[in-house]
């Protein structure tokens, strides 16, 4: 504060001086007469009407307080780069994704005479690559929320013939949803499912078509199989 006050007193003699006319000559003799305490003490006549670098009082602390803003500056990036540093390592700086689709080669794929999983064997997409598509079957490469999406299609040849398809999504051996279609009136339908679920390390997830169903007419990109992590567990 004394050294703002200091500041201000030097500009209102100048601001005098160039109201008045008057010349440097004259000014420096005032502020040299000048008997009253000066705010910040004494300045140096000299130095200041040299125009010389540090004359004024507050030289000193107004280098204190930029040396202090870059010090918080510094300290300031310094955290902001370890938070992004923490962040990657809570999300572990890994891509969990997949899309995987039947192929179109699979016109029909059953019935059988027990459950089996569905071959989705065209991947495009597989970050973090937990999903093994000689198997159908995705395995969690790290705890978390994840959601998936199946979808069924399924198409009769002839008219009156039956529409029979039931496919479930398994987590670990045990049915967490599942989508059906039995009846004699359409010759082409389809459906779809999508589930939240917390997974651990090394749980495993695919879709399966239970035994005696199938599906037929299969379209490239129809029938699909895809998951992605939400958030990773802490």
């Amino acid at each position: 504060m004394r050294a703002i006050t200091c500041t201000l007193f030097i500009f209102a003699l100048l601001g005098d001086c160039v109201r008045a006319e008057v010349t440097i000559s004259d000014l420096r003799k005032e502020a040299v007469a000048w008997q009253e305490e000066l705010p910040c003490r004494k300045w140096d006549c000299e130095c200041a009407f040299k125009h010389q670098l540090g004359c004024c009082c507050a030289a000193t602390e107004l280098q204190d307080v930029e040396d202090q803003i870059f010090v918080r500056l510094m300290d300031l990036s310094t955290s902001m780069s370890q938070l992004g540093d923490s962040i990657l390592e809570v999300i572990g700086g890994i891509r969990v994704a997949f899309t995987a689709s039947m192929s179109r080669r699979t016109n029909c794929f059953g019935p059988f005479t027990r459950n089996r999983p569905v071959p989705y064997e065209v991947v495009t997409l597989n970050h973090g690559s937990g999903y093994n598509p000689a198997l159908g079957l995705f395995t969690a490469p790290r705890p978390g929320l994840f959601s998936f999406s199946f979808s069924a299609y399924s198409k009769v040849s002839g008219v009156g013939e039956r529409m029979y398809y039931k496919l479930q999504l398994v987590k670990n051996m045990e049915v967490v949803a599942s989508t059906l279609e039995n009846n004699r009136d359409d010759s082409e339908d389809c459906s779809s499912h999508t589930v939240l679920l917390s997974l651990q390390q090394g749980d495993q997830v695919y879709v399966e078509l239970l035994n005696g169903r199938q599906l037929c007419g299969n379209i490239e990109g129809v029938n699909i199989f895809s998951g992605h992590l939400i958030y990773p567990a802490l």
